[in-house]
């Protein structure tokens, strides 16, 4: 009976895992939002990023969405980070809304990830000021 059970838990374990892992990578990200750190946002960059910083929106290589996001940083120093919602009920897409304090504005960051090549990489970040 128990030699049975055996297989079937690690088949369970395999599959929850990933997902255990999947669900942290937003938090993950607001934890470098909380500390201003783009060097360590830019490694989940895809190839390139559709950026929307202020109303302005365009397309980087990663390098170039490293170095907006680090002048971002520069002009507005997070205080606080926080996941308000995350939407990860696609298997090949994640959604995560963050809500960025710094010490004049608080912000609203959506950060859309798209699983590239088995990975999880951010394809969209969108920095607006909260309406709240």
């Amino acid at each position: 009976m128990i030699r049975s059970l055996v297989p079937i838990l690690f088949v369970i374990t395999g599959l929850l895992f990933p997902l255990q892992f999947q669900s942290n990578l937003v938090g993950d990200v607001s934890g470098h939002f909380r500390n201003g750190n783009s060097k360590e946002i830019a490694k989940y960059f895809n190839a390139s990023v559709e950026l929307n910083i202020a109303s302005e929106t365009d397309t980087y290589s990663k390098a170039q969405a490293e170095q907006i996001l680090r002048d971002f940083f520069n002009k507005n120093m997070p205080v606080n980070s926080s996941v308000i919602h995350l939407i990860n009920t696609n298997p090949n897409y994640q959604i995560g809304i963050l809500s960025v304090l710094t010490k004049t504005v608080k912000y609203r960051v959506t950060v859309t990830f798209k699983k590239t090549s088995g990975d999880f990489l951010i394809t969209e970040l969108r920095i607006e000021g909260d309406k709240t």
